[in-house]
């Protein structure tokens, strides 16, 4: 690997900053300076340190994160704040994003992620990767309803969802709601808010629990987040 590469990956800086570091001899190879970024080091053997710290390397990392409302699922806007500026100075850096997206007004699982592979794994509809809400709806939720949703229907504009698995919690009838959990496989825009629409309810509080095997931490306060744990991890890999 080039030096300066793995200057980045640890999270220095861009290419460009490292450069800078180099430059002012600051960067150490086994003891001896090294002002060449370009110079092929052994990542797994070779001692890299800034300012005399030594750096460990790890090229991916994983935030599980309980999204608040009010946050955009992006890496930078120029109006929200968005779930990269929710990070420490000491986690963020310049490759996390969001794997998938939340709406703004929708909480609950979010991971945080610079592997690309992962994402794209737990992303792609050939994948059918489970994806479990809660939600709070306005209007009573029947068996009738969860029929339906098993077996596929189109939305209000004739885009077709499909089958998913709709579980009713719980159903005030004084006040016209219902509480229900629902597993879907897609990832289309607005999903389940559009698919309670076309059957004349309305989600008013929306929450995400989980992503294939990962489920969200109850612990972590909304704006939170941890690292994922190795068996966590080993979860997510395995869907």
């Amino acid at each position: 690997m080039r030096l300066d590469k793995f200057l980045a990956d640890v999270g220095l800086g861009s290419r460009k900053e490292v450069k800078q570091l180099l430059k002012k001899g600051l960067i150490t190879v086994n003891e001896q300076m090294v002002k060449d970024g370009k110079q092929q080091i052994n990542e797994e053997q070779d001692q890299i340190a800034f300012a005399d710290e030594v750096l460990v390397y790890q090229r991916y990392y994983y935030y599980l994160l309980n999204k608040p409302q009010g946050v955009i699922s992006a890496t930078e806007d120029n109006r929200d704040q968005t779930v990269i500026d929710l990070l420490k100075d000491e986690d963020y850096r310049a490759d996390l994003f969001p794997v998938g997206r939340l709406d703004k007004d929708t909480e609950g699982l979010l991971l945080l992620t610079n592997d690309g592979q992962l994402a794209h794994r737990l992303l792609s509809p050939k994948k059918h990767v489970d994806k479990e809400y809660f939600a709070k709806v306005q209007g009573i939720v029947t068996e009738a309803d969860v029929q339906r949703f098993a077996e596929g229907f189109s939305l209000l504009n004739g885009e077709q969802v499909k089958p998913s698995k709709l579980m009713i919690k719980a159903v005030d009838s004084g006040a016209g709601t219902s509480d229900i959990q629902l597993v879907i496989q897609e990832g289309k825009f607005h999903q389940v808010k559009r698919m309670f629409e076309a059957v004349d309810k309305k989600v008013v509080y929306l929450k995400r629990l989980r992503m294939g095997n990962l489920w969200l931490d109850e612990a972590l306060a909304l704006g939170d987040y941890r690292t994922l744990t190795e068996a966590e991890l080993r979860l997510l890999e395995n869907k």
